[in-house]
């Protein structure tokens, strides 16, 4: 069965809900429950996925006010702690934060009176224009669910021509998702989409990125995005065997590409990780193993958009990741969306 096709997000209230492809009212909560997949996709991800794909990592709440905003929020009990949300006016920092917890929270937005005086020289070259108003939310492990109350106050979505024209696909494991960083537009993906003036679609997922056929197929079947990665995945390592992880990276390469001839598909082998440093860490070389298999399968590939990233090129040596060797904190994180945007804007 085929995912069907969906936009890179929704509008509901006048705003737009990117990186959002469903809503849904949970019967333990109030509010709308934010999700990255549609449950008829969520249903068929293996168990950990379907938790994952219901964390809002890359989700934002887009909008151009009309003087100032209210927005209530909340988190799932158990699915996380409380979360920071933070708002950027198209590429430009606020300077206040949110905590946003398990009881609804409102969040009080005024729009900067200095960004007014901004001339249309200095904004003219920017991926998305100030006047639109991104609440980022705590994606990974900053925040948990997070559910969405209902805003008071004049705004409109953001246009077409107010947002990049391009967007980024990117699918892998925690460290796609943006675990270790302190804020989620320090990941390595949202780092990359900057570099790209691209918009990002994160379809990360921690622990738990097995190349699932749904997933897959929904990849494949989104019409939305003009480059993605696939950072096929440590995850896997002890969890499937060999012969099963090239069957499960080869068929989604197979079937993401194959639907998609004209965009890459960056396929990304494991990054540098405690495993390749650290003594007797992997004494049967897997994560070696894993990434010559992906080597193999992008060689045979016969799909002319497919190429190869080495992960531990993203990533040359230990310096910047955090203290457990394979999560890399912001510095790393800096690093890898330099090194990988630059891979990817040859393509585009």
């Amino acid at each position: 069965m085929n995912a069907p096709a969906v936009t890179p997000s929704m509008r509901h209230d006048d705003i737009q809900f990117h990186n959002v492809a469903q809503t849904r009212d949970v019967d333990d909560h109030d509010g709308l429950l934010l999700q990255r997949v549609p449950e008829a996709v969520r249903d068929r991800l293996n168990e950990g996925a379907q938790d994952r794909m219901c964390h809002p990592a890359g989700v934002e709440l887009r909008f151009v006010p009309d003087g100032p905003v209210e927005i209530t929020l909340s988190t799932r009990p158990g699915s996380a702690a409380e979360g920071t949300v933070r708002v950027f006016w198209g590429p430009i920092q606020d300077t206040r934060e949110w905590v946003v917890g398990t009881d609804p929270e409102t969040i009080e937005i005024t729009p900067p009176e200095r960004l007014d005086e901004l001339t249309d020289e200095a904004t003219d070259d920017l991926a998305f224009d100030p006047a639109v108003c991104r609440v980022v939310l705590p994606g990974e492990h900053r925040g948990g669910h997070v559910f969405y109350h209902g805003m008071e106050g004049d705004v409109r979505p953001p246009r077409d021509a107010e947002l990049p024209d391009r967007r980024y696909l990117a699918y892998g494991t925690s460290i796609t998702e943006g675990e270790a960083p302190l804020a989620e537009h320090l990941n390595y993906v949202s780092q990359t989409a900057r570099r790209l003036d691209a918009d990002l679609i994160n379809l990360g997922s921690c622990g738990t990125a097995y190349c699932d056929k749904a997933m897959a197929e929904y990849i494949a079947a989104r019409d939305d995005w003009d480059v993605a990665t696939l950072a096929l995945s440590i995850n896997m390592v002890d969890t499937f065997s060999r012969r099963q992880f090239r069957e499960r990276a080869a068929s989604m390469i197979d079937t993401v590409a194959g639907a998609n001839p004209e965009k890459p598909v960056a396929v990304v082998t494991i990054y540098t990780n405690a495993r390749d440093v650290c003594e007797d860490a992997d004494p049967d070389s897997e994560c070696e193993a894993f990434r010559r298999i992906l080597r193999d399968v992008v060689t045979q590939t016969p799909h002319s958009n497919v190429f190869l990233l080495e992960g531990q090129r993203m990533l040359p040596d230990v310096g910047g990741l955090t203290t457990d060797l394979v999560h890399p904190g912001d510095n790393a994180m800096i690093r890898m969306g330099e090194n990988v945007a630059s891979e990817l804007d040859e393509r585009l």
